[in-house]
């Protein structure tokens, strides 16, 4: 890496020269940094706005999941039963599906010889579990903090071979130029938190042959959301010069404690805890469930079952599923302005409507499972000591002591399936901008628990492969780079400053702005969506926009990194809803982790209104034959295309073709 300076207008600003730059510091980020020092590629920095902050080091769940091939035991399985499993969630492009079960083996023992504790038999197994969308049971787990495990132990190896980090540096915009009809990327401006007082503004440039993206999914676009706050997400970076997402209407919504965000999945379902009601200030207590659920041993077989069915799935709701239990959660705390409460004091009651709770009501699959676990006792705090402490312990490490308190939840946005289009070497549609992580769209409408952790450290992986093999020259000497993209840099600059107004509210206006957007996209673009509302909301999101132009001023340089944030965050709001609009407009019904309203439909129950009727998308439906990719063009034109989903591909295994392809550098292409 080299460091010089650059005059934009009359403004001298560092320049730092890297072959390739990494966005981010999480599990992808630092995956994909391992990965090009282990193919000898060592001229690379790491920018990142916060440390440790994403949300790989500071979210998990009872027993987070890492999801991989099958290592140990008897039951066969192989990279192309794995990539079938992966594409038979839907709209998953089937290449992608190959190489993440093809990379899974590698990926994960990476992170095994990284020292990230795996548990394995004594024959050196490393055995299974079933997570959710699993035929296999090809899940594994490190505990709780399986991802900050892996972050903490990529972190350790990236320090060890003294890769440059530029810590409390906000990304502000990607840097591009046209080169024979394509857009490639070529650098970065950043925000260097420690210098905004300075007459750079803290303006950092970064001169780079390529770009990896990891900074995450578009967490701050929700207002209810289990992801930390720390998480932010920077796909607005992206969309903004022109890169294609897809898969935009895929997230996943579930069940989080909201005080401390963590998702409450697993064992903390599997213990059966009481579900409770209150009004805003505490009063009025009701075990609300039992209006809408037949007999307890309805009700506490689906609160089990919420436990490894964790995420909402619209498929999971008739017949009293477990999914069911999410919309009663959304309806008494969204419609009806309670809060809701997780009790593991006391086993559920009845409350005069139905049998009070005994483990001879549980169906066979829970009741075997509680057997097995020796948990045929006590309250649900008290089996859930006996069966994974740590759960509990989590909590209290956090001010929240759960054997003396009900613990407060929601129905959070906890993870984003789509994001940008990428290739076999998840590299975007600009060319040299590579995206890893939550941040890539790889994913289809379902995935297996736990497949995002392998998909990011397999990209990464990947895309270290491709750069080392390909795009491993220098960038253009500083001054060369300068005349690329002086008028990209100005204009931020004039931005920034145009931004500085001493008579504004300093950082109100961001947290006014920034909650109008999450309030609109946590109500009309996450887990209950609204035909009728969408076009209403994708009108008032790009008005949004255009009062960011005029609205967006704060008081004191340190509040421009949030105003810049608050405009990436808006304008991936926009272009997230523009994408939910079109799908229902052609017709989109529930799938994934989202139900669609539909007054034609059926009611997820007799109990529930006429109002939560809906429909399940069908396989012979339009939108499930296609993925739809959306690119902004000019300030608010957001151009989708509709693409046929590409199948796994049948490719030539004879040992000698690919040995004499692999020997003639043919592989990589």
């Amino acid at each position: 890496m080299e460091k010089s300076h650059v005059q934009i207008g009359e403004t001298s600003l560092p320049v730092y020269t890297v072959n390739t730059l990494i966005v981010g510091s999480g599990a992808a980020a630092l995956g994909a940094a391992v990965n090009l020092l282990r193919q000898g590629v060592t001229d690379f920095a790491i920018v990142t706005e916060q440390w440790g902050g994403g949300t790989s080091n500071n979210a998990g769940s009872d027993k987070q999941t890492y999801y991989k091939l099958s290592l140990a035991g008897d039951v066969p399985d192989s990279p192309y039963q794995m990539a079938r499993d992966l594409f038979a969630g839907g709209c998953m492009h089937g290449d992608l599906a190959l190489c993440e079960a093809q990379g899974s083996a590698q990926a994960f023992f990476n992170l095994v010889s990284l020292g990230v504790p795996f548990p394995h038999d004594r024959y050196g197994g490393y055995v299974g579990y079933k997570t959710d969308h699993d035929p296999r049971q090809r899940a594994t787990s490190a505990g709780p903090r399986t991802s900050h495990f892996m972050f903490e132990r990529l972190a350790a190896e990236v320090q060890k071979h003294n890769v440059p980090i530029f810590d409390a540096h906000d990304v502000i915009a990607l840097l591009t130029d046209e080169q024979d009809g394509e857009t490639r990327v070529v650098g970065a401006v950043a925000l260097d938190k420690h210098n905004l007082d300075s007459p750079t503004r803290g303006f950092v440039l970064f001169n780079a042959t390529n770009v990896i993206l990891g900074t995450g999914g578009p967490a701050a676009i929700y207002k209810t959301s289990v992801y930390p706050e720390s998480q932010t997400g920077s796909t607005g970076l992206a969309l903004e010069i022109g890169a294609v997402g897809n898969n935009l209407t895929e997230s996943q919504y579930g069940l989080a404690s909201i005080k401390f965000r963590w998702n409450v999945s697993g064992t903390y379902q599997q213990v059966i805890p009481r579900y409770i009601s209150t009004a805003q200030d505490g009063s009025d207590e009701r075990e609300f469930l039992n209006d809408y659920f037949p007999s307890m041993s309805k009700l506490a077989t689906a609160i089990f079952l919420k436990g490894y069915q964790w995420p909402f799935d619209p498929r999971k709701v008739r017949n009293y599923g477990s999914s069911l239990i999410d919309i009663l959660v959304y309806q008494e705390t969204v419609v009806k302005g309670r809060r809701v409460f997780l009790d593991f004091r006391r086993n559920p009651s009845g409350a005069g409507k139905l049998e009070d709770f005994s483990f001879d009501l549980l169906e066979k699959e829970a009741y075997e499972y509680l057997e097995k676990s020796g948990a045929l006792f006590g309250t649900p705090i008290e089996r859930l000591a006996k069966m994974n402490q740590p759960a509990i312990d989590l909590y209290k490490d956090h001010g929240i002591d759960i054997t003396r308190e009900p613990l407060e939840i929601a129905v959070c946005a906890q993870h984003n399936n789509g994001g940008l289009r990428v290739n076999i070497w998840w590299e975007t549609s600009v060319k040299h901008l590579f995206a890893v992580g939550e941040v890539a769209g790889t994913h289809g409408v379902y995935r297996p628990g736990g497949a995002s952790l392998n998909a990011g450290q397999v990209g990464g992986a990947r895309a270290a492969l491709f750069i080392a093999k390909r795009y491993a020259s220098a960038p253009p000497p500083a001054g060369q780079f300068a005349d690329l993209v002086h008028e990209q840099v100005a204009a931020k600059l004039r931005l920034a400053e145009d931004m500085l107004d001493e008579s504004a509210e300093g950082d109100a206006a961001v947290g006014r702005l920034r909650a109008e957007l999450q309030e609109r996209m946590s109500s009309a673009g996450a887990v209950i969506r609204d035909p009728a509302r969408i076009g209403e909301a994708v009108r008032d999101a790009w008005a949004l926009w255009q009062r960011m132009q005029r609205e967006l001023r704060v008081a004191r340089p340190e509040h421009l990194p949030a105003a810049f944030k608050n405009r990436d965050l808006c304008l991936t709001h926009c272009v997230y809803l523009e994408a939910i609009q079109e799908y229902l407009e052609r017709g989109g019904k529930s799938r994934g982790s989202y139900l669609v309203l539909d007054p034609h439909g059926e009611k997820p129950t007799d109990e529930l209104g006429d109002e939560w009727r809906f429909t399940l998308v069908r396989p012979e439906d339009f939108v499930s034959q296609k993925i739809l990719e959306v690119r902004l063009k000019g300030d608010a034109d957001v151009e989708k295309t509709w693409v046929d989903i590409r199948p796994i591909p049948k490719e030539d295994t004879w040992f000698e073709n690919v040995w004499n392809d692999y020997m003639r550098d043919r592989i990589v292409r």
